[in-house]
């Protein structure tokens, strides 16, 4: 498998961008929780103020959960992971904000966690792909040796993520930043991992797979 010559941050810079990522998307339900204890200081509606905590606590723990096995060391050098627990992070994840559907099928079976956490990835470049919504579909072929991955999105106002087109073709325009370290990561773990990524449009669905290089 040929390195991608795109896959140049230095580790120092790969951490410090993916803190910012995980931060970022950490921000904005903690921001709603203390929104909804302003609410309860000033007297406000008790009822839609604890709604508004409690949608937002579970969006965060959601999200944190996720990052965990998505960015995380999840256990040490080497360490395996449960597909089960993929998945369970992935619907929770979708759930928290209760736009995108998730139907996940194949075998359930502890396999490497770079494999994971380039599934858990993609899934993430997937969501993003259907901005308003709509359903991923991930199918998980022989995960424990000849891996393969499917994730199929579809949803209105569709779009290819072009940072990620441009990793894969080898024409990026823009330094890697915040924005798009993950694709990054994504990419880099599908190297490690020994895998490769394709993501074609059919016009009715965008379909990312992973599987192993020959």
């Amino acid at each position: 498998m040929m390195k991608n010559a795109n896959l140049t941050l230095t580790g120092p810079d790969l951490a410090s961008l993916l803190c910012s990522r995980v931060c970022h998307d950490i921000i904005s339900p903690v921001g709603a929780i203390n929104n909804g204890l302003e609410l309860l200081e000033e007297g406000g509606a008790d009822v839609e103020a604890m709604e508004l905590i409690k949608a937002s606590a579970t969006n965060a723990s959601a999200r944190l959960k996720f990052a965990r096995l998505a960015f995380g060391a999840s256990g040490s050098v080497g360490a395996s992971i449960d597909t089960g627990e993929a998945e369970k992070a992935a619907k929770d994840f979708a759930g928290a904000e209760k736009k995108t559907e998730v139907i996940w099928t194949g075998p359930r079976a502890i396999v490497a966690k770079n494999r994971v956490k380039l599934l858990l990835n993609l899934f993430l470049i997937a969501y993003g792909a259907i901005p308003r919504g709509g359903q991923i579909a991930v199918a998980l072929e022989d995960p424990e040796n000849a891996a393969h991955f499917t994730l199929t999105a579809t949803g209105k106002m569709m779009r290819v993520p072009p940072k990620l087109v441009e990793l894969l073709t080898g024409t990026v325009e823009e330094a890697i930043d915040a924005h798009s370290i993950q694709p990054y990561y994504t990419v880099l773990l599908a190297e490690e991992a020994g895998m490769e990524i394709d993501v074609v449009s059919t016009g009715e669905a965008i379909v990312f797979t992973a599987k192993m290089a020959a």
